[in-house]
């Protein structure tokens, strides 16, 4: 088994896939078959993780097919088979960086689900799968059913005859890490898209002061997050692959005011700067407050998604933080700076983005708790500086 930190094919802006065979949905190949196969060309890449350091996951294939309710024995199956098998850390995979899983041949048609299938923890690899929480020692991550069946995600993926179809397998490490109470434990609960491989997206700065792993930078459209990064130890920061269209750039870090760049354009094949080195993005101090509180399913404690949203003057919604409730207790914990949020229009350089504190959105947060489906709202509340708000959930 190959253990990498991170594969070296992973490749950053350019966004194609390792070995020369990538590129976008449409581009030529050779396909080892006849004139009714085509290519699929898959990588991995990551969302930033609430909490750690390293989040590794070990790949050894990837299974194809056209069904979206194929079982693990149904007919149809073809596998990607990632060789050798390879231990990557997600949270390496940002920043527009990608890591190649390899290519397989598919008969030309529509394919509707894939599943990634993950090597078992145990005997000479007892942490093939794991997380480092920050500031904590390697532990396993378990993964229920990521080694038999493969953990299964919905596709939207065409095969052309005699083309390459590029698609990006990107983790929500974020959301997909649940703790387990007091046990130590770590359970993966994959949220995962399969998404096409654009070469468009947005880049920009934040000042020194802000580049860090803890300062989480999204591209957003009506509050729901379709990409986010960390930046690097520059300050740098890609937001890719993007679709084409208009994003709301959300820039939040502990103890700062959060700052919200709205109407960025992304067009196709174009990597869109917000700013640049010489003038970062350098989001206010601010003193944070936090909401806690717990997720309850018939009076038993349960795993949700937990948002964080703010409305903005212009009527538009921002998500300011996301987690996962614990999975033993329920308890989830934000933090949340006491701030107005400060917003900018976009404007193309050499124009100057204006920011203005928004007093419309002032220091209200509304909550939102997501499960199997079920979505429960709570207020707008407000958050005080160094002070606690109890939000609690009944499904």
């Amino acid at each position: 088994m190959k253990y990498l930190t991170l594969s070296a094919c992973a490749v950053a802006l350019t966004l194609a896939a390792c070995g020369g065979g990538g590129g976008d949905a449409g581009t030529p190949v050779t396909t080892p078959s006849n004139n009714t196969s085509g290519t699929l060309a898959l990588s991995l890449t990551d969302s930033p993780a609430c909490g750690f350091d390293h989040v590794y996951v070990t790949v050894q294939k990837v299974r194809v097919n056209a069904s979206a309710d194929a079982a693990e024995d149904a007919a149809g199956w073809t596998d990607l088979t990632v060789g050798p098998t390879q231990r990557f850390d997600l949270l390496a995979l940002q920043n527009g960086v990608l890591a190649s899983l390899g290519q397989v041949p598919l008969t030309a048609g529509h394919y509707s689900q894939l599943r990634l299938v993950l090597a078992e923890n145990g005997g000479a690899t007892p942490l093939a799968n794991s997380v480092v929480p920050t500031g904590g020692s390697e532990v396993a991550l378990k993964t229920p059913s990521g080694q038999t069946s493969g953990l299964k995600l919905n596709a939207n993926i065409d095969i052309a005859a005699n083309q390459m179809a590029d698609f990006v397998i990107d983790f929500d490490a974020c959301k997909s890490v649940v703790t387990a109470g007091n046990s130590g434990q770590y359970l993966l609960k994959p949220v995962v898209s399969v998404v096409p491989n654009l070469t468009s997206g947005v880049s920009g700065y934040v000042d020194a002061s802000v580049a860090y792993g803890g300062t989480h930078i999204s591209l957003q459209q009506g509050g729901v997050v379709l990409k986010a990064t960390a930046p690097d130890s520059s300050g740098k920061f890609v937001l890719a692959p993007a679709a084409p269209g208009s994003y709301d750039l959300v820039i939040q870090s502990p103890a700062r005011a959060t700052m919200v760049v709205t109407g960025v354009p992304v067009t196709a094949s174009t990597m869109t700067a917000v700013s640049t080195s010489v003038a970062p993005l350098s989001p206010a101090p601010a003193i944070d407050g936090q909401a806690v509180g717990s997720i309850m399913v018939d009076g038993a404690p349960n795993t949700a998604a937990i948002a964080a949203t703010q409305k903005l003057a212009s009527g538009g919604l921002i998500t300011v933080a996301e987690t996962m409730s614990d999975s033993t207790t329920g308890a989830f914990k934000l933090g949340l700076p006491a701030a107005p949020p400060w917003v900018a229009a976009y404007a193309a350089a050499p124009a100057s983005l204006v920011f203005a504190a928004d007093v419309t959105a002032g220091l209200s947060y509304s909550f939102s708790a997501s499960l199997n489906g079920t979505v429960k709202v709570v207020g707008p509340l407000a958050i005080t500086a160094g002070g606690t708000l109890t939000v609690n959930f009944g499904f």
